[in-house]
């Protein structure tokens, strides 16, 4: 896992949100940039959630469970049954996810050593952040679609419902 340091402070601004830099817990993003909302160091690390889309599956790197961030990445597994709780024989794993896509997921019990099952059968899992052909942060429009505000261009996904723990006013 590829780690790296820097203090910060409050509203400072830290690095261009892209789809190598995405903003975690004590940042936002606005305007293309992800900013500090806390004082002290600030832990970057290099993330890939989903790897391989096929047609009946899709493969994972587990870096986090909640805030936590792991020692180690695991992999996990997202059956196309394991998408939706409604619908199932009509998912199509190519219009859920993308590699590269930043997804919330409940871990399934353990079926098979090394590998985690995935679900996102609920409507606050599936994809959070997601990056257009142009790099730049998708916006959800809807719980199956997501546009690039540069170019408009949509595209599907299974959109994660994501309730603010805090809202943010100025």
């Amino acid at each position: 896992m590829d780690t790296e340091e820097l203090t910060c402070i409050p509203g400072q601004r830290l690095c261009l949100s892209d789809k190598d830099y995405v903003p975690g817990c004590g940042t936002y993003e606005r305007k293309g940039y992800i900013y500090s909302t806390l004082a002290g160091t600030v832990k970057i690390v290099k993330q890939d959630k989903v790897t391989i889309v096929g047609q009946r599956f899709c493969k994972c790197v587990i870096k986090c469970i909640g805030e936590t961030v792991l020692t180690r990445p695991y992999r996990g597994i997202l059956r196309k049954e394991d998408v939706r709780a409604t619908e199932k024989d009509r998912v199509e794993m190519i219009k859920c996810f993308r590699p590269g896509d930043i997804i919330l997921a409940r871990v399934l019990p353990m079926k098979e050593v090394h590998s985690y099952q995935l679900s996102t059968a609920e409507n606050e899992l599936g994809v959070v952040i997601a990056h257009s052909e142009e790099g730049v942060s998708m916006v959800p429009i809807s719980w199956t679609e997501m546009q690039c505000p540069k170019t408009f261009a949509k595209e599907p996904r299974k959109v994660a419902k994501v309730v603010p723990e805090t809202i943010l006013v100025e």
